[in-house]
Formats: C-alpha cells, structure tokens, sequence
C-alpha cells in the first residue's frame, strides 16, 4: 500500500510539472575573444538563410560558423559606441542589412566589406531592422525609413524630428501586413501601410520610463513589449489595451522575440533569459547563471537573445561574450524513465531490455527499472560487493549479475532482493570477476570467469566446469560466449578460442582452420540475419566467417579506422551493421560502400562505447552502452534526418593565406587552404568530415574535430576539391581551383619554335660555311685538320662528365680530405656553437650566412660545414630553422605576442618568407603553425 501511494504521488508531480520535466536538455558553448569574437558585448544576433550567424558586438561585426569567427569592420569611423551594432537583417534577394549607432551598412559580398548606405539622409543611429521580402523597415533615432525599391521614405511620428516619439526601438508587422507597430521610447504607435494614417497608446500617465518601449514582438492579436523599468507588457491589438504579464524577477528587458504561435522569449538585463507560454501566461523555461552549472549561461545580464529554426538558444551578453546551445537533431536518444530515473552521464558497461522492464549495469551500481509499476530501484555498495557491472542475463525469472571483482549475484524482480549465486566455487562467485553469462537453447546458463567456464542447468541446480586442465579450454579468463543458430557454442578466452560440440558436449579447440582468428584475444562474437559470424578482437580488424568456417577473411570497416577501436555490433532490420567504437559509432553496408558515422549532432552523447553493450528490441530499436548513458536509436529515422542535413558551404578557399576569387591561380600560388561548414553548431570537437582532393589524394580521407585542409606546394595543373558529411553524397560541396604552370602553352610553344629556329639557322651557316671551304682545296685539308682537332676535343669534353660521374661518390670524401675535424675537436666545436646561438640567438637575422657563424666562433666555414654535415648529419639551414621555430613556440605562448601576425612572428624569428616559415614548421613540428597554436588553446591571428 505504501509502494502503491509512493508511486501515486510521484505521477502527481509529474503531471503537474511535466513542462518542465519533459523540456528539453540545453548544454550551453561559450564563444569569447580567445575565440576570436571581436568583444565581449554582443548587442544583436541574427541567423541568414544559408545559416550563418551574425554577431553584433560593440566595435565590429561577426560572422559564426560553429568554429570560427571573421570580422566585418565598420570602416572610417572612430572607436566608440557608434560602431555598437543595433540590428541585422536580410532581405529577400540574400542582401545582409546592419544598423548601427552612426547610420545604416549593406555588406558587399563580392568584396566582404561594410558599406554606409544614404549617409547624407541617415546620419544617426539605427536601431532596428525590419525585412519584409525586398522591403527594409529601418526604425531610427529620427523616424522611421522604408527602403523599397531604391527609394527611400521618411515617416515621422510627431513633426518635430527631435521629438522622443520618433525614436523607434523596435517594428513588426500586423497579421496582414497592412500596418506596422512601432515601439517608441514614449509609446506604442501603428503605422498603416495603406493610408499613412498614425495613432498611440500610452502603457501609464506620469510614471517614469513607463512608455520606454525597447522592444517588441507579436503573437496573433497581442503585442508583447519589453520596457526598462516595467517588464514586459502585454497589447490586446482588438481591445487597444495594455496589461501587466507574469513578472521574471527583473523589470529590464533587454530583447524579446517569439515563435509566432505560442512561446515568446525574454531577455533581461539582470535575471536571465525566460519562456512565456502565450496561451498560459505562464514561464516553462528559465536559463540563469549558476555557478556550480558548467553547461549553463555565463552571466544574467543579457543583451541580445535569439531562438533559432531549429530550436537553438542564442544568447549575448554585456562583457561574457556569447553563448549558445549545442545543437542536436535528436536522431539518438538518452534513456530515462522521469522522473525516477536518468541514465545521463551514467557510464553503461552492460543491460537487458525486457520492453517495460529494464536492468542496467554501470560503473557505478546497478539499476532495476519496471515502467510497468512505476518501481524504479538502484543498488551500490555495500548491497553489492562490485558496482562495476561487466554482465547482465535474463534467466528463468530472475537476472544474473556479473561483477568485476565481486562475483556473480541474482536479482529477483519480483521481491528485488540480491543474493550471490550459491552454486559452484564459493569463492569466486562473491569475489571472483564473472565477465560474460549467457543461456544456451537446451536452458543451460554458461558463465565466463576468471578461472575457467561454468556450465549450469537451473532444473537440476547441477554446475560443471571446465578448465584448460580437464578440458581444450584455452587458458586465461573467459571473456565471451555466444550460441549460433545451430546450437554450436563458441567460447572466447584471453589466449585464444575453442568450440563446444553439444553433440559430444565437449569443447574443442583443435577444429579451427589455418589463418582463422582463434589464437586472438576476442571479445565479442556476433551472428547476423544472414548467418555470419563476426569477430571482434582487442587487436585486429573487424573479422567474419560463415557458421561452418568454410570462407573467412578480414573485413574493412572504414577506411580511417584504428583497429583496435571496436566495441560491439549488431544488425538492424534494413541490413545495416552498426559498429560501436571507442572513438565513436558507424552504420555499414556492402563492404562499407555505403556507410554513415553519428556523433554529437547525432545525439550520441561521448563517443566511446563500451565493449559488446548492443542490443536489437523487438520493434527494431538499437540500444548501446556509452560511457555517457544508454542511448537508443530507430534505424529507420536514420534517412530521413540525413535527409534534412544542409550542404556543406565553402566559408574561406586561400591561396599562401590569402583569400582569392577567381579559381585560376599563378604558378607560386599553390599553398591552398579549404575552410568550411555544414553549420551543425555542436560541439566543434564531434565535427567529422571526409575529403578528397582530385588529383592528390587517391581515395576520401576523414577529418576530425577540425573544418580546414590544407595542401602545400602543388605542381601546376586544375584540382577538384570535395568535402562531405561521411557517406553523405547530398552535403558535398565541390570546388575547382586551377595552378597556372610557370610558363604557359604558348610560352613553351613560342621556346620551341625559337630552338627550331637557331637549329635551322646552325645548320644553315654550317652549309654555307662548309661550300665557302670546299671551293679551295688547301683550305679544305687545313679545315679538315682543324675539323679533326675540334672533333678531338668535343670527344674529350664529352668524356669528362663520365668522369665525373665516376668521381661523383668520392666528392664528399675529398672536399673535408684537408679539413678532417676529431671526434673531440667535433664536440668542443658543437658545444661552442651551440652555446654561441642560444645566448646571441643570430638566428633572428634573415640574412645571417654560415661565414657570418664561423668567423663569430672563431673558426673556418669547411670546418662548420664538416660539424654540420659529417658529425651533425644536418643541413646548416635545418640546423638555424630549428631554432627559429623553437623562438616561435615560444612567442605564441607568450601574451604579449598575441596582437602580432603569423608572418609577423616568423619575420621576428628570422624567417625570410611565409612560405619557407610553413615548410620548416611542417617539417620540424609535424603539423602546421595554424594546426600547432590551436593544440595549445590559442587562436592564430590572420593578415
């Protein structure tokens, strides 16, 4: 009775906070200046119709991409609040509008810069942009501007231009469109589109600010309006009257915005963003900052606030920078059971789903939930002797628990009591590791440990087992066993695997053919619909084989995968094998021809999976273990969400570090960088993207956690660079970009026609010259003596490269044959150098020469060249660029240097060119000065 009133009253607060209960989890990223936001003050945030996010701050504006940031500088106007950004907006025709404290800009894409707009006619601030189609509503500190058609009409509230009534804060549109409502800092008034006719409201008489109206939205016939000293007010458009809302615990309201149908969004200045409920006037969500909330907003005082298509949070703040909320398409979910149970952050090593009855194991203790009773109990220490759960079995009425280091335990749904397993060798059973248990079709539960494999029958309570002593078992702890469709049973040990024959019931091990997998470590065994047998081992890739191991052979997942990154795997209804990993989760089909990868964005909350934690339910549902919950997943959503994706968009193509337009570059313009996105603005981190460059890379390549490529020093010739989500053909974005040779066609075409020409005009003076010879004889004999002598000679010029050739292995040898150093002459010379650079660091000198070198150290050049080469094995430019990027390794971490340029650092490193900086970076660091500053936290600064 108690149980049944406990469970009672549970669902009475479910149903009455269910709103809550139920909304949605928001994880909230953090965008600063370290990031390369412009300032801490974002005062607008607008998303475009390709899906960018536009970020107004108070000196610049940016442009977010889910990774990085660009700035669009308001040109020729000196710092101050008059570059503060007011308001973004887009027009029909993709024209991006912005409004700030000194007039009205237009982007112009073609050279990414801000333009003003009108200036001799809007010279003030604008405060608020309004798109309707190609019609621009601008409010202004000066009346209201309507921008259609290129004309430009001025409306005024009241004749006097100074007038506070004219200082329009905020627009919107009615239902229809026939009139517009404008927020004043006295008063709401409406415009009509139709007539020109204007009228007012006022909130109160003679209270102070009670008409400062800063912002406004609308929901059907009601106007929501954000004041500074009143919260938010509510407009009955059909009965013309003002009323009071809810109150948010700050009457400041610093933005306010709605779906159009029921919620309207809230910002404050002081508590916060908040979500009114239209219908119920009634707040459903609250984000304020907490301290102890690492995921939540970083302060309560919020400028700007945007709720975007697809459900994402935006939110600006006075001097915190920007932060938004992670977005998901909700393809995966987390399992929980509200609101007794929640499997978030739970690292999941096994479970068993009986449809409203489950049983879930985790590092932290076990966990019994019936969705049918509403009974939802956990158990820890000291009830359990382990709570690292390794194995769950279902087994006539009652599930069998295994423990790593605290035996095997058997909990009775029923009576949810846990007792040991009393059967068999004692001490193992309560302390031993237990890591697999699994029935077999004859109802004999077979139990994988740490000393050997147990076999036992519930009906006659009677346990055998079986050793590498009295049986073929191989040695070690028994880490799996699975039952093929035959009734076979193949048992996995941590030296190796055997079989057991129910007919002789007997295991073997000797019945394996040559090349198979059964001297591995493996640790999941699993057989799809049509048969097969895979094999996952702790080393290896993935290996499968028919029942009868008559063809057997190693499978590709994919290309980029680690083998020894699989976890588990299973099947769907569709034929898709699903392969969880310890880096992540993969679905493939048809020798991975057609494969999918799920991260973040996916739902899946970590990418690590726990080993042979998979599991098909009877609807078809795939469920796994993840070191962050239970997750689960329709496989049949799977296409349709794909589906949905947006094509991946070019943000910057550079050539040597600078953007270019026209794809057809010089011949030294071949350092290329690709930069894009696919605007899933979730954890940069989970970002996972496959590439190819045509005529470079054989075959598509995977990117991690990262959305740039580069390629440096390409020969001439054109390239076609591809970029998509993994086997996602509809979000690839294709670029063509062309090398010019050094010298063109015709150019090599005009070098061979000049050859042809000398050739012909040779032969032709030989000829001349040869008959002019013949006509007299003496001279012919005189001639030909001489003829003979050059012919002479030319044989001998001819021979002498040969003897070069021969010579050529000797040249080393006989250039230090007079300038031999000592082995301790060699060491007191590199001491010397060594010393020598690190104290006067003459590597900072671009032009620094080894005779400069040797005559500081006292010595000659053959005997630094035989330091270097003979004893050193190093160039002396490898030698001096090593210890300009050391000095660079040093600057970048170095505050002070944060202001400079990449090329301004390498120059003050000693470097001569961007280009030989990038070659010796990639050579001595192994990646790239962009790649290596993001490694240690940093953001590199561009030209």
């Amino acid at each position: 009775m108690k149980d049944t009133i406990k469970y009672l009253i549970l669902i009475l607060i479910y149903l009455v906070c269910g709103v809550e209960l139920q909304a949605q989890n928001y994880t909230f990223r953090n965008v600063v200046m370290s990031d390369g936001l412009s300032g801490l003050l974002v005062n607008a945030i607008y998303k475009d119709s390709e899906g960018f996010v536009w970020l107004g701050t108070d000196n610049c504006l940016d442009r977010f991409d889910g990774v990085k940031v660009r700035h669009f500088e308001f040109r020729g106007i000196e710092s101050g609040r008059k570059k503060r950004v007011n308001s973004v907006t887009e027009t029909a025709n993709k024209q991006l509008w912005v409004g700030n404290g000194i007039g009205l800009w237009r982007l112009n894409r073609a050279n990414s810069q801000l333009e003003r707009i009108v200036p001799e006619k809007i010279d003030f601030a604008v405060n608020t942009l309004l798109a309707d189609g190609d019609i621009l509503y601008i409010g202004t500190e000066k009346g209201l501007f309507i921008h259609k058609g290129g004309q430009l009409l001025q409306v005024l509230t009241d004749r006097n231009m100074l007038a506070a009534c004219n200082r329009i804060m905020d627009i919107c549109l009615n239902e229809d469109k026939s009139a517009l409502w404008l927020a004043t800092v006295q008063g709401l008034f409406s415009y009509s589109l139709k007539d020109g006719k204007i009228d007012s409201w006022h909130f109160q008489e003679n209270v102070p600010e009670a008409d400062y109206f800063r912002c406004l939205t609308r929901i059907g016939e009601t106007l929501y309006l954000g004041t500074m000293s009143q919260g938010v007010v509510r407009f009955d458009i059909n009965k013309k009257s003002f009323s009071h809302t809810v109150s948010l615990g700050c009457d400041v309201i610093s933005d306010i915005s709605s779906d159009g149908k029921e919620t309207v969004y809230i910002a404050t200045d002081g508590n916060g963003v908040h979500f009114l409920s239209h219908k119920a006037q009634q707040v459903t969500r609250r984000f304020c900052h907490d301290v102890s909330d690492k995921e939540g907003i970083r302060s309560n005082s919020i400028y700007s606030l945007l709720v975007d298509d697809r459900g994402a949070v935006w939110v600006g703040h006075f001097q915190a920078g920007l932060d938004y909320s992670l977005y998901q398409n909700g393809l995966f979910r987390t399992y929980a059971y509200p609101p007794l149970f929640n499997s978030a952050n739970l690292s999941i090593r096994s479970f068993v789903n009986r449809g409203q009855e489950k049983v879930i194991g985790s590092r932290d203790g076990l966990y019994y939930i019936n969705e049918a009773t509403g009974v939802v109990k956990s158990f820890v220490k000291p009830v359990l002797t382990s709570d690292l759960i390794l194995t769950i079995c279902f087994y006539k009425g009652e599930y069998y628990i295994g423990t790593y280091g605290g035996g095997m335990m058997v909990l009775n749904p029923e009576t949810l009591s846990l007792n040991y397993f009393s059967r068999g060798d004692t001490e193992l059973f309560q302390k031993g590791h237990i890591f697999c248990v699994r029935p077999d079709e004859k109802e004999n539960l077979w139990i994988g440990t740490s000393q050997g494999l147990f076999c036992y029958n519930g009906q006659t309570k009677q346990i055998k087992h079986f050793t590498s002593a009295n049986s073929q078992l191989p040695e070690g702890n028994v880490y799996e066993v699975s039952f093929d469709s035959t009734g076979k049973g193949w048992i996995a040990t941590e030296t190796g695997m055997c079989i057991y024959d129910p007919a002789s019931q007997s295991l073997r091990s000797n019945v394996f053919p040559e090349g198979f997998v059964h001297r591995d470590k493996v640790r999941t065994i699993y057989e799809d619909a049509g048969h097969n047998l895979y094999f996952i081992r702790e080393k290896g890739s993935l290996f499968t084989s028919t029942l009868t191991m008559d063809r057997f052979r190693n499978r590709s997942v994919f290309s980029t995968l680690p083998d020894n990154s699989l976890m588990s795997i299973v099947e769907d209804d569709q034929g898709w094998l699903w392969v969880a990993c310890n880096d992540g989760l993969l679905r493939i089909k048809e020798e991975g021809e057609e494969y999918d990868a799920f991260t973040f964005n996916d739902g899946v909350p970590g990418p690590t999976f726990t080993n042979g934690a998979a599991y098909k339910d009877g609807k078809g549902i795939l469920w796994f273990g993840n070191t962050k919950g239970l997750i689960y997943v329709d496989p049949k959503r799977v296409d349709e969400v794909r589906g949905k994706v947006r094509p991946i968009v070019f943000t910057d193509i550079l050539a040597n570090g600078v953007p270019f337009t026209n794809p057809s570059l010089k011949y030294n313009q071949n350092n290329l960088t690709f930069c894009f996105t696919d605007f899933a603005y979730g954890l940069p981190s989970a970002l996972l993207y496959e590439y190819q460059l045509e005529g470079v890379d054989k075959d598509w390549k995977l990117l991690a956690a990262q959305n740039e490529v580069s390629y440096y020093g390409l020969s001439s010739g054109t390239y076609t660079f591809r970029v998509r989500l993994p086997g996602n053909e509809q979000s690839e974005a294709v670029y063509q970009v062309t090398v010019c040779p050094m010298i063109p066609w015709w150019g090599w075409a005009l070098s061979v026609l000049l050859i042809v020409g000398i050739a012909v005009f040779i032969r032709y003076y030989v000829w001349k010259r040869m008959r002019r010879l013949l006509v007299s004889s003496a001279s012919s004999v005189s001639v030909s003596s001489a003829e003979e002598e050059i012919q002479q000679r030319e044989q001998s010029v001819e021979q002498h490269p040969e003897v070069n050739s021969e010579q050529q292995p000797s040249v080393v040898e006989e250039k230090y044959k007079t300038n031999r150093l000592t082995e301790e002459e060699c060491k007191e010379l590199h001491k010397k150098l060594v010393a020598y650079v690190e104290k006067e660091k003459p590597y900072i000198n671009p032009d620094l020469k080894m005779g400069d070198l040797a005559s500081a150290l006292d010595t000659s050049s053959h005997s630094l060249s035989y330091l270097l080469n003979q004893y050193l094995n190093q160039s002396y430019y490898d030698f001096i660029n090593d210890y300009r990027v050391t000095q660079f390794k040093k600057m970048v971490a170095d505050s002070q240097y944060s202001r400079y340029t990449l090329t301004a650092l390498a120059e003050l490193c000693g470097f001569s060119s961007r280009a030989s900086f990038f070659r010796s970076f990639k050579k001595s660091a192994g990646v790239t000065p962009n790649e290596y500053i993001r490694s240690i936290g940093g953001t590199a600064k561009e030209e």
